[in-house]
Parts: C-alpha cells; sequence; structure tokens
C-alpha cells in the first residue's frame, strides 16, 4: 500500500520551480467524457538513453502491455467478456454514430476502458449505462456469430442472461470493493480475487492457519492467489506460467527474459531472473527474493515495476493487483530525494512518535526522480505520481526501499490544469492564492518525495504483530501515515538546512492545499448521498477533519486553528495558526503510528470512521455546485506514447522511436487487438 494518488488539482500549481513543456505544442489533451479526462505526458530525455537502455525501456514495455487481460480479470470476472462485446459492438456499428442511444453507449465504453472493467476506478461503483437495453440487444444480435465472444459450452441466450443483469441492473455486483467492516466484505465486493460463495471468515481463518507470528520474515500471504472454494473447502488458485492467467504470464515472461539480455548490470540481470523465476513458479519466498535484489540495485538507469503489486483492489488488502511501471532517471530531480534518502535517520529519529515505533537503524532508504515512459495494468490509466516499494515490512526494515516521484506525470497534470479557474473559485483571498501560486508546486512535489521516501519507510510493527491488522482500514491508516510523516517535516527547518527548501513559509502552500483538498473540493469526486470510500481520499479527511476538530480554540489568541467560513453564500478553509498545525499533525502521527505498530484494528477503524466516512451533504452540494460552473474535470488518467523499434537488413534493432499518434479510443483499440493474450481463441 504505498502509492501516492493525486488529489484533485489546484487551477495552477505553477511555482518557480515548474518545467516548461518540452514542445511548447505538445498535446496534452487526449479526450474528454463523463467525469474523466484522458491526457498524454511527455517522456523528457528518453533520446539521452543509450540504444541498450531504449532496447531495455521498449522490452518492458512490451511486458507491461502483455498483462493487461490480468487486471481486467482480476477487477470482475464478465470484464473481459464484457469488453470483448462492447468493442466488437462499436466497431462494428451501422447506424448512425451521432444516435443518442450509440452516443451514450460509446460514453459508457470509454468509461469501461478507464475504469479497466465496469466499477469506476476511484469509487469502484459500477457504471449505469445510459443506453437503453433495447438497444444493447438489437446491437448484439446484429453481430455475426463470430463476433459474439460466448464462453466455451455457452449459447449466445445463456451469455445475454448473465451479462444484461450485470450491466444494466444497479444491484448487481453493486460495488468492486466493499470497505464497511460492519458487513461480510468479501461477500459484498464484485472484485473477482475471491470465487463465488467465499466468505470473509473462511478467507481469514485460511490464512491464519498458515501464518507463523513467530516468523519474523513471512511471505505475503495472497499476494499472488484467487481464493475459491471447492467441493466445500477453500483452497488457492495462483497466478502462475501454469496456472491462473498463464498465457498472458508467459507472454510477460518472454519480454523480461528480452530484457534481461539488455540489462544494465549484473545486478540487473539477477533480479530479472529471479522475477521471472517467480512468475514460474508463483513461489513467493522467490518474490521476497527479488524484491531484496530489486531494492537494493540503485544503480541502474532503467528501473520498472512489473507484478501482483498493490492490495488496494482486494477489501481485506492482501491479494496484488497485476500492475508495471516502465521508467528511467531523471537525474537532474533525483538531486532532492537523494538528498533526503541520505538524511532518513535524521528525520526518523527526531519523529513526532513513541520512540519505540522508531526504527533504530534505518537501512537502505534509496529515492529518485523518474521519467514515467511506459504505465501498464492497475497502473493505466490512472496512475499514481508516487511509488515506495516493496510492501514487506520485514524487507523494509532489514534491506530498505526505493522511493520515486513521478515527475512528468505530475508536469503533465500541471501543464493540463492552468488557467481552469479553480483558484478563483475557492481559495479564500489573493494573498492565499499567491502564496500557492508561488510555492504549491514545489512543495507538492517535496511532499510526494517525503511521502514515499520517509513517510512509508518510517516506523516498525511491534514484534508479533501481524501486516494484515488493520484488514480494511489498512490501507487508508498507511496512507495517512506517510501523508503525515511527509506534512509534519515540510514545515521542519531542516529542509532549509539541506538546500531543499529555500523559504521558510513555503510549507503553508501545502498546508492550506491538503485541509482545501481534505475538507471540501476532494467531495467533488463523490455522488450525492454517498460516503467517502477510496482509501487515498478516506485518508486525506481523516487528517483534515481531525485537525479541524482537535484544533478548535487553540490556535494564536485562542482562535480555531483552522476553519470553515461563509463568504457571500459560499464557504472557504481559513487556516489561523500554521504552527499549531503543524503540531497538531505531529500528534496524529504519533496516535496513527501507535495504532499501525500495536496492530490495534478497534482503534484504527474508530478513528477511520469517526473522521474518514462521513460527508456533510449540504456541504457536498455546495462544492458540487460551484465545481459544476468551472467544468473541471474530478479524474484524469492517460493513455501511453508508442514505442517504434527501428531495424538494420539484418533484422538487428538500430533504433527505438516515441510518437503519440493515437486518440483515447484507437490506443484502447490497438491494445485490445495486441495484447489480449487470454481471450484468443
Amino acid at each position: 500500500m504505498k502509492k501516492i494518488i493525486p488529489a484533485l488539482l489546484l487551477g495552477t500549481l505553477g511555482g518557480m520551480n515548474a518545467r516548461a513543456a518540452e514542445d511548447p505544442n505538445f498535446n496534452y489533451h487526449a479526450d474528454r467524457f463523463a467525469d474523466i479526462e484522458v491526457l498524454r505526458y511527455e517522456v523528457p530525455e528518453f533520446n539521452r538513453l543509450s540504444l541498450d537502455q531504449k532496447k531495455m525501456v521498449y522490452y518492458l514495455t512490451q511486458a507491461a502491455q502483455a498483462g493487461r487481460d490480468i487486471i481486467w480479470d482480476q477487477n470482475g470476472r464478465y470484464n473481459l467478456q464484457i469488453r470483448q462485446l462492447l468493442e466488437n459492438i462499436y466497431t462494428n456499428y451501422k447506424g448512425s454514430r451521432e444516435d443518442k442511444d450509440f452516443k451514450a453507449f460509446e460514453k459508457y465504453l470509454k468509461q469501461v476502458w478507464f475504469g479497466n472493467g465496469i466499477h469506476h476506478h476511484y469509487s469502484t461503483d459500477k457504471f449505469q449505462p445510459e443506453f437503453s437495453e433495447t438497444f444493447f440487444r438489437a446491437q448484439v444480435a446484429a453481430l455475426p456469430e463470430s463476433l459474439v465472444p460466448t464462453a466455451k459450452g455457452q449459447s449466445v441466450e445463456q451469455m445475454m442472461d448473465i451479462l444484461v443483469p450485470v450491466i444494466f441492473d444497479p444491484s448487481v455486483m453493486a460495488k468492486r470493493v466493499n470497505q464497511d467492516g460492519s458487513q461480510d466484505v468479501i461477500l459484498t465486493s464484485a472484485t473477482n480475487l475471491y470465487g463465488e460463495g467465499v466468505t470473509q471468515a473462511e478467507v481469514e481463518a485460511f490464512y491464519n492457519g498458515m501464518k507463523d507470528p513467530s516468523d519474523p520474515r513471512p511471505v505475503s500471504y495472497g499476494l499472488n492467489s484467487r481464493v475459491v472454494k471447492e467441493d466445500g473447502k477453500i483452497k488457492e488458485q495462483r497466478y502462475t506460467l501454469t496456472g491462473l492467467y498463464g498465457p498472458a504470464i508467459a507472454e510477460i515472461i518472454y519480454w523480461l527474459d528480452m530484457a534481461k539480455g539488455v540489462a544494465e548490470s549484473e545486478a540487473q540481470k539477477a533480479y530479472i531472473t529471479k522475477l521471472i523465476d517467480y512468475y514460474v513458479t508463483g513461489d513467493l519466498r522467490l518474490f521476497d527474493e527479488y524484491s531484496i535484489l530489486w531494492a537494493e540495485d540503485t544503480n541502474c538507469d532503467v528501473d520498472f515495476v512489473n507484478g501482483f503489486i498493490e492490495s488496494y483492489g482486494d477489501p481485506l488488502g492482501m491479494t496484488g493487483s497485476w500492475e508495471s511501471y516502465v521508467n528511467f532517471k531523471n537525474a537532474k530531480s533525483s538531486a532532492r530525494t537523494e538528498t533526503i534518502s541520505s538524511n532518513a535517520q535524521w528525520f526518523e529519529d527526531h519523529s513526532p512518535v513513541d520512540p519505540r515505533f522508531r526504527k533504530q537503524n534505518v537501512k537502505g532508504v534509496s529515492a529518485k526522480v523518474i521519467n514515467a515512459a511506459m504505465l501498464g495494468g492497475d497502473a493505466f490509466p490512472s496512475t499514481a505520481i508516487g511509488i515506495n516499494l516493496p510492501n514487506s515490512n520485514w524487507i523494509r526494515a532489514e534491506h530498505g526501499s526505493k522511493s520515486v516521484t513521478i515527475e512528468n506525470i505530475t508536469e503533465a497534470y500541471d501543464m493540463a490544469s492552468h488557467g481552469n479557474g479553480f483558484n478563483e473559485e475557492f481559495v479564500i483571498d489573493p494573498e492565499t492564492s499567491k502564496l500557492l501560486e508561488d510555492w504549491l508546486y514545489v512543495t507538492d512535489m517535496l511532499h510526494t518525495d517525503l511521502h514515499e521516501c520517509l513517510g512509508h519507510a518510517s516506523g516498525q510493527l511491534l514484534p508479533g504483530v501481524d501486516q494484515d491488522a488493520l484488514k480494511e482500514n489498512g490501507a487508508t491508516l498507511e496512507e495517512a501515515r506517510a501523508d503525515l510523516f511527509a506534512l509534519y517535516y515540510l514545515a521542519d527547518p531542516k529542509l532549509l538546512e539541506l538546500g531543499i527548501l529555500e523559504n521558510p513559509e513555503a510549507y503553508k502552500a501545502e498546508y492550506y492545499k491538503y485541509m482545501l483538498n481534505g475538507l471540501m473540493t476532494q467531495l467533488n469526486r463523490i455522488e450525492p448521498g454517498k460516503d467517502v470510500e477510496e482509501a487515498h481520499m478516506r485518508n486525506r479527511q481523516l487528517i483534515a477533519r481531525w485537525v479541524l476538530e482537535n484544533g478548535k480554540k487553540k490556535g494564536k489568541g485562542g482562535k480555531d486553528v483552522a476553519e470553515l467560513i461563509k463568504r457571500g453564500g459560499k464557504t472557504y478553509v481559513r487556516i489561523n495558526d500554521y504552527e499549531k498545525m503543524r503540531s497538531l499533525i505531529g500528534e496524529l502521527l504519533g496516535l496513527i503510528q501507535k495504532i499501525k505498530s500495536e496492530g490495534d484494528y478497534k482503534a484504527g477503524n474508530d478513528l477511520v470512521q469517526e473522521y474518514a466516512v462521513k460527508v456533510d451533504q449540504k456541504l457536498h452540494k455546495e462544492v458540487l455546485d460551484r465545481y459544476a460552473t468551472l467544468d473541471i474535470p474530478p479524474y484524469r488518467g492517460f493513455i501511453n506514447p508508442v514505442y517504434t523499434p527501428h531495424y538494420d537488413s539484418a533484422g538487428e534493432i538500430t533504433d527505438i522511436t516515441i510518437s503519440w499518434p493515437e486518440t483515447y479510443t484507437e490506443q484502447m483499440l490497438r491494445l485490445s487487438r495486441d495484447y489480449s493474450p487470454l481471450t484468443r481463441k
């Protein structure tokens, strides 16, 4: 659970260190539909790479795309069949493409592409089609039989009996991931990480029977498995070359093996080999060995993530969703993260948490700024702006971790946000807007650096504490812990001493944005009447509301540290005492670190339920109404560039070039055509 997902970005992150576009004519905007905007991102300095490094990037991008079907199937058992059916209807439609039902159908297809399935990527609620069932049935009937993707032994009628309610009935498979601890979170989640009829109690008992509380180096149980019930017994179906998802894994292995042939070092070759061995066998000990080798290799320019990594898609926070990032180092910007990581022990020693929960010897914390070259699986089209891995607590404690800030993705968000009117609508006064314009880009990037490099790498579990003890609240509390660590140190004079910041007031820009987003503006991502569901959104509301409530009358002159005020009928955030806000952030960090270190499920659940979940419906309506005047999409994601190899007469690659020739629709159709190993007949 080591990603940082972008909040709603302010109108102009601007800032003194914002980079101008590589190409001033580059078109960041690819498509817009529903509540989503699709962007393009530049890949600065790709042409500085050597030929072997370009080959490495190319082979890894192929591996990143080869696993696309896996995340679709993990997200829902009918997703691949539905994708095939929708795409065949779209490409073979004979009527007017301006027809109301067809336009609604096209919107739905784009939503499904973006969500890697029929559920929203963020809220995990099921998309509701705006075209009629009659239209849908007519289009299926018009398809040639060869283009109707029935399952083996299934008739078209049987397929439709299943898919029509799955698509149209709001009560069927309503939510991909349910995190309401008062319910059975597995039975009430539509994710395909568990077989039909499997209960939460059965899964917890199954894995508790495997775990040895005295094992100081436990594997990540359930990370690469689907849990099913056969003949009344619970068992795992492993994701391996000869098991579940074998055809896709075979293609991933092929491209990883090609990348191994142009590895930059023996160390890199060794961890790619170990990753292949893990994919072949599914042995989680091999995954740990790979993770150690990967975390300890900090010298290579080109790097990647490929595998079953983050567990946000599992209501119990155990099984990893398949994802991939391909990237290379941004040497200039990495100087700041290297400075931070080289001082990791100082930050840990001065953390405002109980010394029992601090690491006495911080090991192997490495950090760099990267340029993303390809996003895949659960990292595409929606992606993080920072990552910290491995996730295993004991590996992090004994061998360290890698943290990355993805600068070209952050810059793409920034470049696409200029002049959208957000600051004028939501920021309390011109002085605060000026503060944000001057310093928010800098402090936002630093917040990501500190969150990934130090926040997730900080603290320790007490002996015998299960890393899964916080259950459905684990992701929320872990993200809150990392955010709090970053926020606390953004205001520390140490950053000025290290030369990372030059203005002691700069941190106030991030503090203001954080409170504004956590209390108000992220509500634009929630449908009226609903609670906060997604882990990062819960984390941000938890922090902002806790500071708001616990800062009453504690600021200078007896004022509230922060408050919501009304001006001209509109609500604004005002911070009266930034210094006291920092002390409250330190206090909450200490509380959440204690909960994590002790594995205190009840205390964690109480904190989440009190501050992170419920929404003020009156304020929510106001935020939605004010956003409606700005026409800013709540969600953004990306399409990838295209990498093209060039060959000589002997068939040897002489160069790899990069281009952005596709629309969103063109890219999605090409991916389904060229990278669908689980649906080929």
